[in-house]
């Protein structure tokens, strides 16, 4: 209970801290709702740069979907948004959510890169007492995947159509709803399963076991290692772009959550894209401000010791903003040629 207060608290310092007013150039920001482990490493950030330095304030829009925030940046209503390569790669062909956005490709080219960071393990959250004790169960239930449209939405309907071979809105009903509303609504059980991505140990499930004893849903390390040699649904769903097979292990949110062992399940790719135009200056003295405090910031912020260097440049298909990889050449780390 002291750490999910401390987390919680932490959580409003970030958020008050990005938005304070500083005498620093503004820079617009925007990320995904409180509810995933995006939101609070980029709120993180926006604390962390306006810290370490006055030159730039970053304030935090932290609303909407980061599909629509890419267009936006692009646009240039927007200065530094969440990404993810897939949806990167959507962009730049005018597919999926951005069918009907004719100039979908050209947005896109107004879009560059300061890092890549793991979005987490997809959760599939159910209450321990719901009968639902594997994937298959979820068949005619109702499933919240994400906001509809989103990155997250996606993930998740697809791993579900992977491991079980159901449709959303076919075999089980999908709910609709923000982060923060299917968060209360799954505590108020309006539904029956719950899927979210975060960093294990995620402060969303650690809150939501405080009062319930829950259940996590995914393949055991034998299932697994079988989807990920065997090939099919599974094996395409975690290799794709931006994708992994991700795991939780067994008892890392203690006894009042249930698995059957370690949990294998979908993990995804995201990152902090810039638009171009934004000035090399200011992408430089944020992405230096940003790792020359992180190290401080994992002492009390433990879920952003999974953002790294070794992380930093894992997708290719977005190249790094000139301001960003002016700090990354000056700290002497290789970067992938794709990426220059």
């Amino acid at each position: 209970m002291k750490r999910l207060i401390k987390i919680a608290a932490t959580g409003v310092a970030i958020v008050g801290m990005a938005a304070a007013s500083f005498a620093g150039e503004k820079v617009r920001m925007a990320t995904i709702a409180p509810g995933s482990s995006a939101y609070l490493v980029m709120t993180t950030m926006a604390s962390s740069v306006n810290g370490a330095q006055d030159k730039y304030d970053i304030t935090v829009d932290a609303t909407g979907a980061a599909t629509k925030h890419m267009i936006e940046a692009a646009q240039g209503k927007l200065d530094i948004v969440m990404a993810s390569p897939a949806i990167m790669d959507f962009m730049a062909n005018g597919t999926a959510m951005y069918g009907s956005l004719p100039n979908a490709p050209e947005l896109r080219e107004n879009l560059s890169l300061l890092f890549w960071f793991p979005y987490g393990a997809y959760h599939t959250v159910v209450y321990a007492d719901s009968g639902i004790n594997t994937l298959q169960d979820i068949k005619g239930k109702r499933v919240f995947l994400g906001p509809p449209g989103g990155g997250a939405y996606n993930t998740a309907a697809g791993w579900i159509k992977a491991t079980t071979g159901f449709e959303a809105g076919t075999d089980y009903e999908a709910v609709k709803a923000s982060w923060g509303t299917a968060l209360q609504g799954f505590q108020d059980r309006q539904f029956d399963v719950y899927i979210n991505g975060g960093i294990p140990p995620f402060p969303q499930i650690e809150q939501l076991a405080l009062t319930s004893n829950l259940r996590i849903l995914g393949l055991s390390k034998a299932n697994a290692d079988v989807a990920s040699v065997s090939g099919g649904g599974i094996q395409a769903a975690t290799t794709a772009l931006g994708r992994s097979m991700d795991v939780i292990p067994a008892g890392i949110y203690g006894n009042t959550v249930q698995s059957d062992g370690d949990v294998y399940t979908v993990g995804s790719l995201v990152g902090v894209v810039a638009r171009n135009d934004m000035s090399e200056d200011a992408v430089y003295e944020i992405t230096k401000s940003f790792w020359e405090s992180l190290p401080e910031i994992r002492k009390t912020a433990p879920y952003m010791n999974a953002v790294n260097l070794d992380t930093a440049f894992s997708a290719d298909n977005v190249k790094l903003h000139a301001g960003a990889l002016k700090y990354y050449q000056q700290l002497g780390v290789r970067i992938p040629a794709a990426l220059q």
